[in-house]
């Protein structure tokens, strides 16, 4: 009998961490989860993993958690961007401090994959976005993800530690907060729907996004954990290559829609894919309209 693979994931209590945790028991792997409950849910964590109620800022803890793990996913932040201007302190403890004591928590033997943020880019208006851009973030929270990521290319030169970061973009899919920090513009239009309300739409419209399923997210972070072809520090988009405009997505949820005066916002906001079909051979393949039926149908609004 073959051993399991081990799995950590911290922050496998919230929206994107619980689907991973899901994705890795189904593929056999043995999976603990390492949240603070702070913003992740108890009944979020399937029953066949191992919960441990463990903030990353507390370092002596996470040792035995994350020692002879094959692989740990980190994705334990505090994610808004507001929130981090508002308490950079705070955010930049769990953020920047939380990614370092992962690293200084495991050993050779273990990859450590990051989820990083499009928040590194800023509001650099570019109508592709390359992981070789300058990092220009407008936000603690931007920053702190820029930091983690020299971090951990930092550990796989000095430690040997096998390691990569991916820089997620716009994620919606089931399970998805309204109120949550992904949530956003998704968010926001299930719940005006649900409230009958018309869709509220800044500017023309016409700005673009990169939206991505959560069904993407964790096939690339599996693919991240377990591709021969990484580990050694690099940095890789994980979004979908086409931008969206706000109208589109209008279009996909439906019903009445009003527009309001524009804000200063980045124009165009979009994935240059290619680094992640060469090193992890991820595509995309959830398409906009069938995840928002998806949703529509989960949230009763078809």
């Amino acid at each position: 009998m073959t051993t399991k693979k081990r799995a950590v994931v911290t922050g496998g209590a919230g929206f994107i961490g619980s689907h991973l945790v899901g994705a890795l028991l189904e593929k056999g792997y043995a999976v603990s989860v390492v949240d603070s409950l702070v913003a992740g849910k108890r009944e979020l964590v399937p029953a066949a993993a191992t919960l441990h109620v463990v903030d990353v800022r507390d370092a002596e803890a996470l040792v035995p958690l994350l020692r002879g793990a094959d692989v740990v996913f980190h994705l334990a932040a505090l994610p808004r961007v507001e929130y981090s201007i508002q308490h950079p302190a705070e955010t930049h403890g769990v953020n920047v401090t939380g990614t370092v004591n992962v690293l200084a928590a495991v050993r050779n033997g273990t990859r450590v994959v990051l989820a990083s943020s499009a928040a590194v880019y800023g509001d650099m208006d570019a109508s592709l976005l390359s992981e070789d851009l300058p990092a220009t973030p407008v936000s603690p929270y931007g920053l702190h993800k820029y930091v983690s990521e020299q971090y951990l290319a930092l550990a796989n030169r000095l430690y040997g530690i096998q390691t990569v970061s991916l820089r997620f973009f716009n994620v919606y899919g089931p399970g998805l907060d309204p109120e949550g920090p992904y949530a956003l513009v998704v968010g926001k239009f299930l719940k005006l729907r649900k409230e009958r309300k018309p869709l509220t739409i800044i500017g023309d419209g016409e700005q673009t996004r990169d939206f991505i399923h959560v069904r993407d997210i964790v096939a690339a972070l599996i693919a991240a954990g377990e591709s021969p072809e990484v580990g050694n520090g690099e940095v890789i988009n994980i979004g979908t290559g086409r931008g969206t405009s706000v109208n589109e997505l209008a279009d996909a949820f439906g019903g009445e829609r009003e527009y309001v005066p524009p804000r200063i916002e980045p124009r165009t906001s979009c994935a240059l894919v290619t680094r992640a079909k060469d090193l992890l051979d991820f595509t995309a393949s959830v398409s906009l309209v069938d995840g928002i039926t998806e949703l529509k149908r989960e949230w009763g609004i078809l």
